[in-house]
């Protein structure tokens, strides 16, 4: 069994593996000829490539242009949002906590779902139904239906915000992914283990290190995240 499975990683499909190539790009694109290529170097072959490229664009997740294909808009904001989410926007915390209240209580089932989407995005835990914190130590814009107060908690600060995040279950799983991305394995095993590292930062709770326990490894697997995408950009060429 490879690490990935072992990981409980998704392999790789063609269509992921490029879009894996195309979102760690910048500009998002490459020729047709370098994407196949690419594809040969970690065991796909060149018509699975070809076919899947040309499934992509008829789904509308690349645009052709002249024998080069492109991230259509969409994927471009996937992108940044993948690469927002290898940084860590983080300002002094006084100790101090936000408390998110949602007021728009009567709104539609959907417009309630997109509000709880917003929060979780924004790296808010659920405290109770409608009621969000988090620590004071992003710049975050309340959107409408969401009422904004600043608060101060007795008590450990750790043990508080293990109340509102898997603190310990998110270091866990970061701890397994940074050893997985480290390990000696195939070039598509660890394309694998990649994509899972950037879903899994994508639900970093971004805290101070004042409520974290030693050896937090958020950093650690950003960075190793981040050379691991420059070797791959460079044997691109």
């Amino acid at each position: 069994m490879t690490t990935a499975a072992v990981l409980d990683v998704r392999p790789l499909t063609a269509r992921s593996a490029i879009l894996s190539m195309l979102l760690g790009a910048h500009p998002p694109s490459a020729a047709g000829s370098e994407i196949v290529s690419w594809g040969l170097s970690i065991g796909i072959s060149e018509p699975a490539t070809r076919v899947a490229l040309s499934r992509m664009v008829a789904a509308g997740d690349l645009e052709r242009s002249a024998g080069s294909y492109a991230l259509a808009p969409r994927l471009v904001e996937r992108q940044v949002r993948q690469d927002a989410a290898l940084e860590q926007p983080q300002k002094d915390w006084d100790g101090r906590w936000i408390v998110a209240v949602t007021t728009a209580v009567g709104n539609d089932a959907a417009t309630r779902a997109t509000l709880r989407q917003h929060m979780l995005a924004a790296r808010f835990g659920e405290l109770r139904e409608g009621v969000w914190m988090r620590p004071n130590n992003l710049d975050w814009q309340a959107p409408p239906g969401v009422e904004v107060m600043i608060a101060e908690v007795g008590g450990s600060p750790r043990a508080f915000a293990d109340r509102l995040f898997d603190v310990d279950e998110w270091g866990a799983r970061a701890s397994q992914l940074l050893a997985a991305l480290d390990s000696g394995v195939g070039l598509k095993d660890r394309l694998a283990i990649a994509a899972a590292v950037v879903r899994h930062l994508t639900l970093d709770p971004l805290l101070p290190s004042a409520v974290l326990p030693d050896g937090w490894p958020a950093r650690p697997l950003r960075d190793a995240y981040r050379n691991f995408q420059a070797g791959l950009l460079a044997a691109r060429g």
